[in-house]
């Protein structure tokens, strides 16, 4: 069974008020985790896959990039970040080679990089 899809117009909206005043969104708990769960959806629809893992601790996780899957355990190539920094990127508010350069992403394996399907979502 597939997990429950965040319906568009829903995302759409915390994300739009995460952009336009991210201090507030990221004090709500449930509006953080909503906009990072939707966000990762938005990442496993543009780059579906199995290969990498990309963890947004507490609010989600996802697999995504084609190549070997994997079944059980840690998989070959992990990333890892902060709901900050993850919305940053999704947003386009960060780079993903700032945020590489910062430190602010954790990453290992040859393929742990997003910069490609980032920023996901632009809100003008």
């Amino acid at each position: 069974m597939s997990p429950r899809q965040i319906p568009l117009d829903v995302g759409l909206q915390v994300v739009s008020s995460y952009t336009s005043d991210p201090v507030t969104t990221l004090a709500n708990r449930e509006e953080t985790a909503l906009a990072c769960r939707f966000t990762l959806q938005l990442l496993a629809k543009a780059a579906p896959g199995r290969a990498v893992e990309v963890r947004v601790p507490p609010f989600g996780a996802v697999q995504v990039l084609g190549g070997p899957a994997h079944t059980r355990g840690t998989p070959p190539a992990v990333i890892e970040m902060s709901p900050e920094v993850w919305l940053a990127l999704a947003t386009g508010q960060l780079t993903w080679s700032d945020a590489v350069t910062q430190g602010v992403v954790d990453s290992s394996g040859r393929r742990a990089n997003l910069q490609e399907w980032l920023p996901l979502v632009e809100l003008g």
